[in-house]
């Protein structure tokens, strides 16, 4: 009989150890686990959700930049096409004050010559020939020659002259550009 007691005893001490309602105590951690987890992943969706939106907003103002960018190369390819059209370019260059040119003549590589070459047309005294100041016109000057050489100084009498005589033997060697 002596074990009886003992057990009572042990019992007692174990009830001690774990309150009355065990279910209640097994419960809450459970229940704040999932509480945790619920508002972990709320959180998380709200983030994700920011972060979508900034996004978008992102691509909309993208596409904006793109749109007036597009635009504006649209804008700039017409220009080009317009100052690159055939009357265009025959007007720029009667403003300069070229003329056509005539019949072309060209050298075979044995040195041989096709076709006769024609001299350019004159320009016709009805079509007026602008008058530019030096800093907006660039002439290219050949090398070694004089500044003056480069053409008429503004304000001196531009009339009909012959062109120079070609002469057999060039004075100084044009370097050669890359490429060309």
């Amino acid at each position: 009989m002596s074990r009886k007691p003992e057990l009572k005893g042990r019992a007692a001490r174990l009830a001690r150890l774990f309150p009355a309602g065990p279910r209640q105590a097994a419960r809450t951690p459970f229940v704040l686990l999932v509480v945790l987890l619920l508002g972990g992943g709320l959180i998380g969706l709200l983030v994700l959700n920011s972060a979508l939106s900034e996004g978008s907003f992102r691509m909309d103002d993208l596409r904006k930049d793109t749109k007036s960018l597009t635009d504006e190369q649209q804008a700039l390819q017409r220009d080009i096409d317009s100052y690159s059209a055939p009357d265009a370019l025959q007007r720029r260059a009667r403003e300069l004050g070229m003329v056509p040119g005539g019949d072309p003549a060209f050298l075979n590589p044995d040195g041989t010559v096709k076709g006769v070459p024609s001299a350019a047309a004159e320009q016709s005294p009805d079509v007026p020939v602008a008058v530019r100041p030096p800093e907006a016109v660039s002439l290219p000057r050949t090398l070694g020659a004089p500044p003056s050489a480069a053409g008429p100084t503004p304000g001196t009498p531009t009339g009909p002259s012959e062109p120079p005589a070609p002469s057999a033997a060039p004075t100084e060697a044009i370097p050669e550009t890359p490429g060309r």
